[in-house]
């Protein structure tokens, strides 16, 4: 239990005041997690990204006329718009 006691006490006050104390932990952790956070953002856009890309208007207003969604002279109506929009 001394030998703890007195680690803590040497990292806490090395150096006198003059050096980093035990902080010397603490900041590269933080470094890291910023790091892990932008990494974590960008691979989590750029996922959300490929599903949109993959899904034109005119498909989605075409699975909506599969499923019974929308009636068939709606279909044509918005399919119009969609083409005419190019």
């Amino acid at each position: 239990m001394a030998v703890m006691t007195m680690a803590g006490e040497v990292l806490a006050n090395s150096g006198g005041g003059w050096g980093p104390g035990g902080w010397w932990v603490v900041f590269p952790l933080l470094w890291l997690l910023l790091l892990g956070g932008v990494i974590f953002a960008l691979v989590r856009g750029r996922g959300r990204g490929r599903w949109h890309q993959g899904q034109s208007a005119e498909n989605v207003l075409a699975e909506r006329y599969a499923r019974g969604e929308i009636a068939e002279e709606e279909y044509r109506e918005r399919l119009d718009v969609l083409k005419r929009s190019r």
